[in-house]
């Protein structure tokens, strides 16, 4: 696997991780003001949710590594 693949491939699994993590301990705005939408989240967290995101995917992109690595799984004999 070249380093491109590997980036791309734990673009993929970030951006997979993000959506999974983005509900995670939101809260509904209490007592919204006029122009605020009654569903937006009180405090988002979105630098917390980021370091979870990288860390998590990190950890399935190391074990998605080895498992191509050691020919487990291969890619290739499913095409042929």
């Amino acid at each position: 696997m070249s380093w491109a693949t590997g980036l791309m491939v734990y673009l993929v699994i970030w951006w997979t991780v993000l959506f999974a993590v983005l509900p995670l301990g939101v809260r509904k705005l209490k007592d919204p003001r006029q122009g605020e939408e009654r569903g937006a989240p009180e405090r988002p967290d979105l630098v917390r949710k980021a370091i979870i995101t990288s860390i998590v995917a990190a950890v399935l992109w190391i074990a998605f590594y080895f498992l191509h690595q050691s020919d487990i799984f291969s890619f290739r004999q499913m095409v042929e």
